[in-house]
């Protein structure tokens, strides 16, 4: 009898998707809703439904027990009583429905959002929904419960290896921050990492865990761990490392001994893809795998098929099927609008016929992204809806906020005020963006100031600031509590986006811990984004993803790094003139670690995708060929043997990081410095589109350039000074620059022109100053230490001066207990208020519990967390 069962439940679910009855139904809300949205309901009429059928449709799909179907079933009974709660607030018997079905697909965080008064009727039902409570609570947090989804990989993590998948609003973070956390309240002394891909995220996450653990973190003896000069890794302690892939590779060479108990490498399909920075994940993960014993690791994607592909990098392909989980299910539901710009046309998305329904005809001529979201703006006018835009360059994202803004009044919000006065104060006081944020508006860009940053993102969290503008920062895991997501176009900078970062955008929209639906809008232009594309992108399903050096790294990019290494020499030539520099850095990162590979007898994954291309014999000619350069081939891939062998020979003899004069670095002397840097790791070659990119008449201008920011930001200077006289030498050098990606225009000191140098020199800071140039100083500074001594550095390091951005020793201290290099700085000018020094010794270093209540709202901020991680930094309480 219960097979019969089984097969009838199977039978009534196979064909429940094709029901033409539910799919008229659901056609009709879907259009109902657009219509409330778009404020029509006066203008057009609303199609008729069922509201009783749509309950019962709803209500049958949440019990959904299809093998394959069941998550897709409960997310479209979720999106339907979604529709209901929308369309008849008035309707009680859809109010208790709603909470029958959110209890039947277990989203009990939904639950506590509609206050439902539904009651389970029987004791059958009350001993099922006390027992998946139970079930789904969650150890760390027993106030709070899984999804089932959730539970299920959960459960897992125990496993030596783990790939998981899931839709970008399931909470993959969520879940190994709360695995972490059971561990430790349980005692467990072990190491966690988690890779993140950007370092704008870094700070997030390490604020988000320090602040959920609190008195956890000293009672259990961890610390968290953002990079490896942080002070606290010298103490004895257990620490949850968050970093970027670059970062932590930097810090296993550095700490060739620290164990590992557990890998987290979020946004794990960054593994795929031509992007340069790939290759850092292989190698972390090759160096970690090569431990006795090997940590855990646990790849998290968002949406797609195969997740058993990454790893691939730690086990045999066919041990992954076993230890991969793909969930599809997610506990919100996005509601999809395509605003035809060229034909004036309004639709809603169908995902389950994956069809537009027509909406209405705009009577409006050259409509465009600003005018829908200015009509979107006139049905908020108290400004309760929090909506991202999503453009795909930075200066699109200035220029619309900007233009956004005009449109809306000062709001008098006294943290809006204090942000925009703190903008001015720290960045300058023409920077567009401290105009904006008084109105609610603000626009969202890797290269912020990450003080800033946070407080604009914390703003938007608390529903002050009301609309962002976005770049790919949003694609890459910033989380956000938006009700809608306005996307402009289907580009990731100038490449398309690949159908992994669409459906990733798409579910920025939406969290369950705010609402159960969010509302996306893609607006075409006619030229680069039609509705055609944008069709396409929503009915194909994610294609499975494979490995960057299976998928883009080509056999002929492959054939031609295995010739370069026959040569006998590190030096990899770009494959040919036109190779995109992207996929040239990509390409020689491989060659490096192949190299290496070949030279340890290393059996990698890389090594064997190179087989084909590489004999025997090959590997016999190469390790003969390097065999006297053995010593120069490490793990740093981002350098290769031909600049290490320049580059200890330069030191041998006598290049070395030069004296500041009086405290002071010259643009000369930092210059100097810089260019014979450049001859000794080839950058005309390895970095010749920044630091080794000449002008027209033959000049090095850009090192030049960079030469101006990087003496004054090792000089301790704030924003505001660097600013300034970023502007001074650009009214000294007026030569031609871009105004955005495609206008040349010739230095004039306007506003408009003042925040180009301002969104420049940002930029220059964070991906120059803080990124290539440090790493090469780090480099610098370990061969100086290696050939003449540890201590050699103690009193001149460079590589310090940039990672902190000052030679002061007490900021430096601070910035190693985990402030700002602008609160360090802050604390410092306020040393007589905040701060004790051991007269004796003056290292004893400790700080005042007043600080807590100081006037400045980022070092409040900080020192809110820091408190918890480092609590030995502080005074105890009087």
């Amino acid at each position: 009898m219960s097979d019969e069962l089984i097969q009838l439940g199977e039978a009534i679910f196979n064909e429940i998707d094709q029901n033409d009855f539910l799919n008229s139904i659901y056609d009709n809300m879907l259009y109902n809703y657009a219509l409330n949205k778009f404020h029509l309901t006066n203008i057009r009429n609303r199609r008729e439904y069922d509201v009783n059928a749509a309950l019962r449709f709803a209500d049958l799909l949440s019990k959904s027990t299809h093998k394959t179907k069941s998550d897709q079933h409960k997310m479209w009974a979720q999106e339907l009583i979604s529709l209901l709660l929308e369309l008849e607030p008035e309707n009680k018997e859809v109010k208790y429905y709603a909470g029958s079905i959110l209890s039947s697909v277990g989203n009990y965080r939904g639950l506590e959002l509609i206050d439902s008064p539904y009651k389970e009727n029987t004791i059958q039902e009350k001993a099922f929904t006390a027992f998946c409570k139970q079930y789904l609570t969650i150890p760390a947090d027993k106030s709070k419960t899984f999804f089932l989804q959730q539970k299920n990989i959960y459960d897992k993590l125990n496993g030596e290896f783990l790939s998981y998948s899931a839709p970008t609003s399931m909470g993959k973070s969520f879940i190994m921050h709360m695995f972490i956390k059971e561990q430790i309240i349980n005692g467990a002394k072990m190491n966690f990492a988690r890779i993140v891909p950007t370092k704008a995220l870094i700070n997030e996450m390490r604020t988000d865990t320090i602040n959920d653990l609190k008195n956890i973190l000293e009672d259990k003896n961890y610390c968290v761990v953002t990079a490896a000069s942080d002070i606290s890794l010298e103490e004895d302690h257990n620490f949850i490392l968050i970093m970027t892939p670059e970062r932590l590779l930097y810090f296993l060479i550095s700490n060739p001994d620290f164990k590992l108990d557990y890998l987290f490498i979020d946004e794990a399909h960054k593994i795929s893809g031509r992007n340069s920075r790939g290759p850092f994940y292989y190698k972390v993960v090759d160096l970690l795998s090569r431990k006795n014993p090997m940590p855990h690791f646990v790849f998290a994607s968002p949406n797609i098929p195969n997740p058993e592909e990454y790893l691939k990098l730690v086990t045999e392909a066919e041990k992954g099927t076993e230890n991969a989980l793909t969930s599809s299910y997610s506990p919100v539901t996005q509601f999809k609008f395509i605003i035809n710009c060229e034909d004036q046309t309004i639709s809603i998305y169908n995902d389950h016929t994956k069809s537009p329904v027509f909406v209405c005809k705009i009577k409006v001529a050259d409509t465009s992204l600003m005018t829908y979201m200015l009509l979107m703006e006139q049905y908020d006018e108290d400004h309760i809806q929090r909506t991202l835009a999503y453009v795909n360059s930075k200066t699109s994202a200035i220029e619309n906020a900007r233009n956004f803004a005009k449109y809306r009044k000062n709001l008098n919000d006294p943290d809006l005020k204090k942000l925009a006065n703190d903008i001015k104060r720290e960045v300058h006081g023409d920077y567009f963006l401290s105009d904006i944020v008084e109105k609610g508006v603000a626009y969202h860009i890797g290269y912020l100031p990450t003080s800033i940053r946070q407080r604009i993102e914390q703003l938007f969290k608390d529903g002050k600031i009301t609309t962002m503008f976005c770049t790919s920062t949003l694609i890459e895991g910033v989380n956000l509590p938006a009700d809608n997501l306005f996307i402009a176009n289907n580009y990731n900078g100038r490449p398309k986006m690949s159908g992994v970062e669409f459906k990733n955008l798409i579910g920025r929209v939406g969290r369950i811990k705010f609402n159960l639906y969010g509302n996306v809008f893609f607006v075409t232009d006619g030229k680069r984004t039609t509705e055609k594309e944008y069709l396409e992108l929503l009915s194909e399903p994610v294609k499975e993803q494979k490995l960057s050096i299976v998928q883009d790294l080509k056999p002929k990019l492959k054939k031609h790094i295995v010739e370069s290494l026959l040569e006998g020499d590190a030096v990899i030539e770009k494959y040919n003139a036109n190779q995109p520099e992207e996929e040239y850095v990509m390409m020689r990162k491989f060659g490096l670690i192949l190299l290496q590979d070949i030279m340890d007898e290393h059996d990698s994954l890389v090594k064997r995708e190179f087989s084909k291309q590489l004999t025997e014999e090959d590997i016999h000619k190469i390790k003969q060929a390097f065999d006297k350069n053995k010593k120069y081939i490490d793990n740093d891939i981002n350098i290769s043997a031909d600049q290490t062998r320049r580059l200890a020979k330069a030191i041998k003899k006598g290049c070395h990081f030069p004296e500041p004069q009086n405290g002071y670095f010259s643009h000369t002397l930092v210059y100097d410095f810089l260019n014979e840097l450049r001859v000794i790791f080839n950058w005309d070659k390895y970095e010749y589109s920044t630091l080794g990119k000449k002008d027209k008449n033959g000049n090095y201008s850009k090192l030049s350039w960079y030469a101006v920011i990087l003496s004054q930001w090792m000089e301790g200077h704030g924003l505001n000074y660097i600013m300034r006289r970023a502007i001074r030498f650009r009214n000294d050098n007026p030569y031609p620059f871009y105004l955005n990606n495609y206008t040349i225009a010739t230095y004039e000191d306007t506003p408009e022109h003042r925040n180009v140098v301002f969104a420049d020199t940002l930029e220059v800071i964070e991906n120059i100053i803080l990124f290539s140039i440090s790493n090469y100083f780090l480099r610098f500074a370990n061969m100086y230490k290696s050939i003449y001594g540890e201590h050699s550095l103690d009193t001149n390091n460079w590589y310090e001066y940039v990672e902190y951005g000052t030679t002061n020793e007490m900021t430096i201290f601070l910035q190693r207990n985990g402030f700002s290099r602008e609160s360090a700085n802050y604390i410092k000018e306020h040393t007589k208020d905040y701060v004790v020094v051991d007269n004796e010794e003056n290292s004893n270093i400790k700080l005042k519990r007043s600080l807590l209540k100081c006037d400045n709202k980022n070092v409040r901020t900080e020192a809110e967390s820091i408190i918890y991680n480092i609590p030995q930094l502080f005074l105890p309480e009087e």
